[in-house]
């Protein structure tokens, strides 16, 4: 199997400080949990931006202080989130972070139903923010919630909207989405056109199980605050770093060497929006 990718995502748009007192929120902290999180072995870096109160922000400000301070201190290929989940800005707002010129950015090709909300995505707005994305040179991450959006992300690919070979993330455990079970991960590997590359992200106490068994399967992984806050049972993790170290280690005992950022762009053939 081909080297592991381990995407960091360190604060994300929902959890919150008495969830978790560890958790990044202003630029600088954020920025250091990133580079830890490069040490410890993850080659991509997930961002949402937050106000100095922790609400969820897209503020292109806050997102380039950010970016800079991540790419002073490392070479970790930067994800911006245009997910807009939790705020009440407009549809242009989701796609202002692509100023910052990341490698990659989140594309969510549908809309659901998620806890008391719905998460909007309408067929005008995917297809708007598939060119904004195509014209940042940026590879888009397509965040899987439900099973439908696989056929939606491969029809606007076939529209010339989405970059070819395609990168999924499969979200699992997600109220009002995919249930987080094996079955579920192994339905959705296969579901993609054989080309693309994929990775799997699980709320809560799914996270390990399932980015164990991205694994095995041969696909990739995501950890980090956004998506549990625990390192076991009862047991809060002190950094982002410690949750990356942990599948690091669990990568290498079941025989997949982890990927640098450079191999990371390799594997999923990014051009290098920066270079």
């Amino acid at each position: 199997m081909q080297k592991v990718v381990i995407t960091a995502a360190v604060t994300g748009g929902v959890t919150t400080r008495e969830q978790n007192p560890n958790l990044p929120i202003t630029p600088v902290e954020i920025a250091q949990s990133v580079y830890e999180c490069w040490n410890a072995g993850a080659s991509i870096a997930h961002i949402h931006a937050r106000e100095t109160d922790g609400t969820p922000s897209q503020r292109v400000e806050l997102y380039q202080e950010i970016v800079t301070r991540i790419r002073e201190r490392c070479d970790i290929l930067i994800n911006l989130t245009t997910t807009g989940w939790g705020q009440s800005s407009g549809e242009e707002d989701r796609w202002k972070p692509l100023q910052c010129r990341p490698e990659i950015a989140t594309f969510t090709p549908g809309s659901m139903n998620r806890k008391n909300g719905v998460m909007l995505n309408s067929p005008v707005f995917v297809r708007k923010l598939a060119q904004k994305i195509l014209e940042a040179d940026a590879m888009p991450e397509i965040e899987i919630f439900d099973f439908g959006m696989i056929n939606q992300a491969v029809k606007i690919a076939k529209e010339g909207l989405l970059r070819s070979p395609l990168h999924f993330q499969f979200v699992l455990g997600v109220d009002g989405g995919i249930p987080a079970s094996a079955k579920n991960l192994l339905h959705l590997s296969e579901s993609i056109p054989s080309e693309s590359t994929w990775s799997v992200a699980a709320v809560g106490r799914h996270q390990l199980p399932m980015n164990l068994l991205g694994i095995m399967l041969g696909g990739h992984i995501r950890t980090g605050f956004e998506d549990n806050v625990y390192m076991n049972y009862g047991k809060l993790a002190v950094s982002n770093a410690q949750l990356v170290e942990r599948l690091a280690t669990y990568s290498a005992e079941l025989g997949r060497e982890v990927a640098s950022p450079s191999e990371a762009r390799s594997i999923l053939k990014i051009g290098g929006a920066t270079q």
